[in-house]
């Protein structure tokens, strides 16, 4: 399964967007997905998950303000960014995950990404 973001743009602090996460196969129901972000000069960095039964997680970082979503009738996961911060300005990668106890890696191959710019 590949997956590819898109939905990135320019908002206002304080201003919402939504990312969706296009997947290709028919495998993508059956696998966890993460969303990943990285900032200029940062390391790359895991915001949110889902398993393929639904189960979420995120990071301290976007808790409260970020909703992660599936939908596997149309092989998309969605982010929904509400209350936007500029240090929220990154590229956001989506990708498969592998999730343990206490511990993720990304198992699929990375996309391009999607430019996310939270700026007044």
């Amino acid at each position: 399964v590949q997956l590819q973001a898109s939905g990135g743009g320019l908002v206002q602090p304080g201003g919402s967007l939504r990312l969706s996460c296009a997947g290709s196969g028919s495998a993508f129901s059956f696998r966890d997905v993460g969303w990943y972000r990285q900032a200029p000069g940062k390391q790359r960095e895991l915001v949110a998950s889902i398993t393929s039964g639904g189960t979420t997680g995120y990071s301290d970082s976007v808790k409260g303000r970020f909703s992660i979503s599936r939908n596997n009738a149309k092989n998309t996961a969605y982010l929904r960014m509400n209350s936007l911060k500029p240090e929220d300005t990154a590229v956001y990668y989506c990708n498969t995950i592998q999730i343990g106890d206490g511990w993720s890696r990304p198992t699929g191959s990375w996309g391009q990404g999607t430019l996310v710019t939270v700026s007044s």
